[in-house]
């Protein structure tokens, strides 16, 4: 089974080459569930008709201009949630299903498009740090519910000074904050594990540069894309790995898609 995380920073744009991927995918099994991130747009553009001709199904919580999120899968999902219950939010930013998991049970996945922040001591870093607790609270209780549950998506968090391309010179800010990372640190004490550092992995791995100053070419780039995984799913994993290949499509997302494989 493979999961994977893309932020495509606009699905209109970027569906030819989500696409593309998708059929890319099927020469090694294919993705039996995507989860997409900033799909600016609203719920009657999504194009679920492309997306069923190509074989999928899914589900989807868009925003006209702002975020947005999906779940592709050859698969219907079930037991659809969208956003977090209790956590009042005008953005659409988070959504769930469970989906079989190929060994004859299923497999709870939570596709979220995290919060930025902008900076420390905006408005914008409190809602943040809100909706962080708001999430904990909401998959504690979901993994009471379902063993085997992934959590993935833009994190906008870096675990630490490994996922920076410059730890002196970006620390302290966005995304690389101690308050951002303790929140992290919370959600993984819920018995949720980093897949990717379950793997060795080439150094200064990151999976979004900045259109700017030719970041991408120098790599110049942060690690903010996780799959977090429950304990039950942790003896399955048998691969993480960010597909920097998307990245040098011709009008790319700033983003590269992160594929979990489970055995």
């Amino acid at each position: 089974m493979k999961i994977a995380t893309w932020n495509v920073n606009s699905l209109s744009v970027r569906l030819p080459q989500v696409l593309d991927w998708l059929s890319a995918q099927k020469e090694s099994g294919g993705i039996d569930v995507l989860a997409l991130q900033e799909l600016k747009l609203s719920d009657d553009k999504f194009p679920i008709a492309a997306l069923q001709e190509a074989g999928y199904q899914a589900h989807w919580f868009g925003q006209k201009t702002y975020n947005g999120v999906a779940l592709i899968s050859p698969a219907i999902g079930t037991e659809v949630v969208k956003n977090i219950p209790g956590f009042e939010d005008e953005m659409s930013r988070v959504i769930a299903a469970t989906y079989p998991d190929g060994a004859g049970g299923t497999v709870r996945v939570i596709g979220a498009y995290f919060p930025n922040g902008q900076a420390p001591d905006s408005d914008k870093f409190i809602y943040k740090m809100r909706w962080l607790e708001a999430l904990r609270t909401w998959v504690k209780s979901e993994m009471e519910q379902h063993p085997q549950l992934v959590l993935l998506g833009d994190y906008n968090i870096t675990f630490d000074e490994l996922d920076m391309w410059d730890p002196v010179g970006l620390a302290g800010t966005i995304h690389c904050t101690d308050a951002e990372r303790e929140q992290l640190q919370a959600l993984v004490g819920l018995g949720l594990t980093d897949s990717f550092r379950l793997f060795e992995q080439p150094d200064k791995s990151y999976s979004w540069w900045d259109y700017r100053e030719f970041a991408f070419r120098r790599n110049r780039g942060l690690r903010i894309d996780h799959i977090l995984i429950s304990q039950a799913l942790q003896a399955r994993a048998s691969a993480c790995v960010i597909d920097r290949a998307p990245r040098k499509n011709e009008r790319p997302s700033d983003h590269a898609p992160v594929v979990l494989t489970l055995d």
